[in-house]
């Protein structure tokens, strides 16, 4: 008999389970608890360790208030795993940075945080150098943002 392996869907479904939990605000052990496994196979699933049978698909997607289809994404030539929005907002933090970036109106501040974010992320070596980044904004968007600062 051939045995059964997670494979890149199992890894994606799981992927989508935690960022629809963590959006929930529910966390691993609540879930677990609703649906009548431990923490530590949501951990499982939520890893695309284990395989999520359909019964319990359709148990996760009730107690997240989805439809088991939202826990799949379309995948296509134009999907690619590790830069998918599901994969990304399930880092953690993700979905409170997006969030806050949300919150903020102004295109400029906007701006800067996107080149915060991206200064980071480069590993700028000294933090003087982010601050001074974020400090010379564009004169294009200065042009274009002037009662805004």
């Amino acid at each position: 008999m051939a045995t059964r392996k997670s494979g890149p869907l199992d890894a994606m479904v799981g992927t989508r389970i935690r960022m629809f939990r963590i959006n929930r605000g529910m966390s691993q052990s609540l879930l677990a608890e609703r649906i009548g496994v431990t923490f530590q196979q949501i951990q499982k699933y939520e890893r695309g360790v284990n395989r999520v049978g359909a019964s319990r698909l359709s148990q996760i997607a009730s107690v997240l208030g989805i439809s088991v289809g939202e826990l799949f994404e379309s995948v296509g030539p134009g999907s690619s795993g590790l830069n998918s929005a599901a994969h990304l907002l399930a880092e953690p933090g993700a979905l409170r940075v997006l969030k806050a970036y949300g919150r903020t109106t102004s295109p400029r501040v906007r701006l800067c945080i996107a080149k915060l974010v991206e200064s980071i992320a480069d590993r700028a070596p000294v933090a003087k150098t982010t601050v001074a980044l974020l400090n010379t904004v564009d004169r294009d968007e200065r042009r274009r943002f002037p009662s805004q600062g």
